[in-house]
């Protein structure tokens, strides 16, 4: 891959925001990977980033993964409400438990 060629994955909108992942690896394993990756003509890096987008597109339809969003997603909108409503108690003593943004 020459110095001039975007990553696999890259799109200008997440130019800037790509982040540096250190990965551990057993000898074993990193010398598969290093053969892969040989095989398919590409990097280390592209194979990990094409392996990590894989099991996210995998994870986002699993039934488990998306009942435990819900869950998240709950308990977040409490925590919300909880320092919404401490805010207002200090600022402007109004507290309101089920005001919305």
């Amino acid at each position: 891959m020459s110095d001039q060629t975007p990553p696999a994955g890259y799109s200008p909108s997440t130019a800037g925001s790509i982040k540096t992942l250190a990965v551990r690896l057993s000898e074993d394993v990193r010398a598969q990977l290093d053969i892969i990756a040989q095989l398919n003509d590409r990097t280390v890096t592209e194979e990990i980033r094409l392996a990590i987008e894989a099991w996210i597109k995998k994870t986002r339809s699993d039934p488990a993964v998306l009942k435990r969003a819900e869950s998240v997603r709950e308990e977040i909108e409490r925590e919300a409400v909880t320092k919404r409503n401490a805010i207002a108690a200090i600022f402007d003593q109004n507290p309101q438990s089920s005001r919305k943004i």
